[in-house]
């Protein structure tokens, strides 16, 4: 009953007029941001505190209007990657896979409809756990020490297997690529440049938004510029805008298991919503068996990703309001805006300060109806985006994406980069490599080293901290399943075709 009652609290701060103009505001400004190819929620939430502040507006509205940037950007990165093939931010990584192709088929309308309603679905869910069970889960939460996250990463790029079953090759070879591009720059625990090649912009490492922007938008232009040399049409936009309700019906379960598995992966302080998409997207590809059309445009490879990105993104409130450890990067920039006002997250949070907190959840709530009743209407605005012609197109993708790397650090060594990537990454897609796990593998492979660092450390360099626990037993033998699953069903199905 407490519980209720705060959360009543929390709706009577969230409803005011300004808090509601706060929210509706954030959340366009979030949608738009993650519209835009790798800006993403962190560049978004970072760029409106100061104005927060700067406003000052009170910590429960400012907090109000971050968490709508936050989750307008989980909403808004999926409209890139379906209509373009561009993620706008990692998270979005997996809504490509089927998202493109079914704006490919003119069903472009059909995925940013139903990737708006599972985002919604996943981001509710979410928030009712955070209402339920946010002290129980932030104690089961802080059990995961560095070797648990070590093998989590490692259960989490085995899952890339499940994305591309018939490909395990190039699957580990794009990973291992990505895992290599995450080691340049200066090493955090020694300081020993690593493969900087004497260059003072690499020191620094290569940005994710580089990354992202030349695997990504680069190669999709030039594979653009070439179906135009070839006298290609542009996409069609097909008939419908929005799902009707079996389609809705036919991924409903896939959106609420994803939602869950979404909420649970959050709730692990740097786990993530690029984890979450991916572990979800990996685990109903295998749930489908043999009869679904996943990468070729299954309904239920953009329903499971975008409901576990968004309910990810929600349940990394968990660790950040009761231990006072982001769940992700975002959740490490709002951190920040509380201790601006001076305000120190944790346990006795919800008790010292629960206008805040119960403000903050519950604008989530208000927020995700907001976001819904914002999408849905515009779906037929955004797949109109297919209609222009590639002459405009290809400059425009071209031009935000030269700005917005070029916003980073204002070199013009990251644009030379950024095409270089994009050379590359083009090459990689002619030869089938599946640029996502390539991305995957550059996203945790900070989050692996520095884990694994921490736990040899830990362990003055015995390897044993890494199998010792149970948790981490666990998770390497489902690692170990997840690779030799595939393995299995390859030689059964070569078994199969020998004896026909």
């Amino acid at each position: 009953m407490d519980t209720l009652a705060y959360l009543a609290h929390g709706f009577e701060i969230a409803l005011q007029p300004q808090n509601l103009l706060i929210a509706f505001i954030g959340a366009f400004i979030g949608t738009i941001v993650g519209l835009l190819p790798g800006l993403g929620p962190i560049n978004g939430v970072a760029l409106l505190l100061p104005f927060a502040f700067a406003l000052g507006l009170p910590p429960e509205s400012a907090l109000i209007l971050l968490a709508a940037v936050y989750l307008g950007c989980e909403y808004g990165g999926r409209i890139s990657a379906i209509l373009i093939n561009v993620p706008g931010d990692a998270a979005a990584i997996m809504s490509t896979l089927d998202g493109y192709p079914l704006a490919k088929q003119g069903k472009a309308g059909i995925a940013l409809s139903l990737s708006a309603a599972s985002s919604f679905i996943g981001s509710m869910v979410a928030t009712i756990g955070i209402v339920l069970f946010a002290p129980l889960l932030a104690k089961w939460a802080i059990v995961f020490g560095p070797a648990e996250y070590f093998v989590l990463m490692v259960f989490a790029l085995t899952c890339l297997s499940g994305l591309i079953s018939d490909q395990p090759v190039k699957i580990g070879v794009s990973a291992l690529i990505g895992l290599g591009l995450a080691t340049v720059g200066v090493d955090a625990v020694t300081g020993v440049y690593r493969f900087t090649f004497d260059s003072v912009n690499l020191s620094d490492g290569i940005q994710f938004t580089t990354i992202v922007i030349g695997f990504f938008s680069i190669s999709e232009i030039l594979i653009m510029l070439e179906q135009t040399t070839m006298g290609q049409k542009a996409l069609s936009q097909g008939k419908r805008t929005l799902f009707n309700f079996k389609e809705f019906m036919f991924s409903l379960g896939s959106a609420i298991r994803s939602s869950f598995l979404g909420f649970i992966v959050g709730i692990l302080p740097g786990a993530g919503a690029t984890i979450a998409s991916a572990m979800a997207y990996t685990s109903e590809r295998k749930i489908a068996g043999k009869d679904n059309k996943f990468g070729e445009g299954d309904l239920r490879g953009i329903a499971a990703p975008e409901a576990a990105n968004n309910a990810s993104a929600c349940g990394s409130f968990v660790p950040m309001l009761t231990l006072g450890v982001p769940g992700s990067g975002t959740t490490a920039v709002m951190l920040g805006a509380l201790t601006l006002y001076n305000i120190t997250p944790g346990p006795q949070l919800f008790t010292e300060q629960p206008t805040i907190v119960w403000g903050l959840i519950a604008s989530l709530f208000i927020g995700n109806v907001i976001l819904l009743v914002m999408n849905i209407p515009l779906v037929g605005f955004f797949a109109k985006l297919l209609t222009i012609p590639n002459y405009i197109l290809i400059p425009a993708i071209a031009t935000v994406s030269f700005v917005g790397v070029y916003a980073i650090h204002s070199t013009v060594f990251d644009l030379v980069l950024m095409v270089v990537l994009g050379i590359f990454g083009y090459f990689l897609r002619k030869m089938n490599f599946p640029l996502s796990a390539l991305i995957l593998g550059f996203v945790l492979g900070e989050l692996m080293e520095s884990s694994l660092r921490r736990a040899l450390s830990i362990s003055h360099g015995d390897l044993s901290i890494l199998f010792n626990g149970p948790i981490t037993k666990v998770l390497w033998i489902l690692a170990g399943l997840m690779i030799v699953l595939p393995l299995f069903r390859y030689l059964r199905n070569r078994r199969n075709a020998t004896s026909a």
